[in-house]
């Protein structure tokens, strides 16, 4: 099966591009996140391929007025991998790991036309790989990068410019992860009790931070970085170390972060962030945890929804509603300002945090 990729240098098996190894879970996605400097006028984007599912999904979100504005969509890939579009959502490659445009035709009242210029080059992140038993729950590589925006989102008639104050982060990752309709086969290998994420790329003035954490449940960390990234820097020329710690105490009912306090190591000495809340986005609108729009699953050859969310009326305590993007204040060294996200997904118990079962929420 011949398709466009396989007319440019990019195989790295025997096989046509459309083959992508062997696992079913096989994915690859774009995701990226936009915000002002006082963290309002938050968007969210993420579009993926699954090439051995033969589906393509994306998904467009903005919060406006207290309300999480989505339109999902999704679509058969019939194979063809360099069809950066689903539905009336797409990705356009301007150059290569610096400018992205992201361009939304007007649907159900929601269009867009969003350009991202890295601020420097990408951060290759540590190889994330984890088993359970025989199978590989998780494999991939991820690549994040800071950057402004430029262009325009409009809902519901309303027009709203992106200025070159507005930053965010992009990312691209790509190889096994759970996706689509869950595995019905068991298999007798251990299961870990729980699972832990925190992710928070902060933007200050002349350079970038970024820190992530996997855990099973609450024990050690089995894929944690940190790393601050100079503005106009190539490969070379950042800082990172594992050595680095985030405390970070729950909002009583939720599983969301009240706020962080992250500290990194360093050979001058110790870097201290606090991260205070500037509001909540929910990943489900992106198709995380949704249970209609998570990605992979089959929809047929076309299907599009827009779904509105009210943020203050969201119940917490739904699992679903676990997965946060929590845009932020910060501060390094008490003293350099900045704004970020902090991410974080919680499942299963976590007796560090107090959380009992899969279902418990913070005191």
């Amino acid at each position: 099966m011949l398709s466009k990729g396989d007319d440019f240098p990019v195989h790295q098996t025997a096989d046509p591009i459309a083959f992508a190894g062997t696992d079913r879970n096989f994915y690859d996605r774009y995701f990226f996140n936009g915000y002002n400097p006082d963290g309002s006028g938050f968007f969210a984007v993420a579009l993926g391929i699954y090439p051995h599912l033969d589906v393509a999904d994306a998904h467009f979100c903005a919060i406006r007025s207290g309300k999480q504005y989505c339109l999902h969509a999704s679509r058969e890939l019939g194979m063809e991998r360099m069809d950066l579009a689903v539905g009336p959502i797409r990705i356009e490659v301007i150059e290569p790991l610096r400018r992205l445009r992201i361009v939304v035709e007007e649907h159900s009242g929601i269009a867009a036309e969003i350009v991202f210029t890295g601020r420097a080059f990408p951060l290759e992140e540590p190889r994330f790989t984890r088993r359970i038993g025989p199978r590989a729950f998780m494999d991939y590589t991820r690549m994040t990068q800071n950057g402004r925006y430029d262009g325009w989102i409009e809902i519901d008639g309303r027009r709203e410019a992106i200025q070159r104050a507005c930053t965010g982060t992009r990312d691209r990752s790509w190889g096994v992860r759970p996706i689509g309709a869950q595995d019905a086969q068991p298999h007798t290998g251990e299961r870990p009790v729980g699972f832990f994420w925190q992710w928070t790329p902060i933007n200050f003035v002349r350079h970038s931070l970024f820190f992530h954490c996997n855990a099973d449940g609450d024990g050690p960390p089995w894929n944690l970085r940190a790393a601050v990234v100079p503005d106009g820097s190539g490969p070379h020329g950042r800082f990172e170390t594992s050595a680095a710690r985030m405390e970070s105490p729950l909002t009583p009912g939720t599983r969301w972060p009240a706020r962080g306090e992250l500290t990194i190591d360093t050979a001058e000495g110790a870097l201290s962030v606090t991260l205070e809340p500037l509001g909540s986005f929910l990943m489900r609108g992106l198709g995380y945890t949704s249970p209609k729009w998570g990605h992979g699953l089959h929809h047929g050859p076309l299907d599009i929804e827009r779904e509105d969310i009210d943020l203050e009326a969201e119940d917490p305590a739904r699992a679903d509603n676990f997965h946060v993007q929590i845009p932020c204040r910060a501060v390094l060294g008490g003293k350099e300002q900045g704004v970020g996200v902090f991410e974080q997904l919680i499942l299963g118990a976590n007796a560090r945090l107090g959380l009992k079962s899969a279902g418990d929420l913070a005191k």
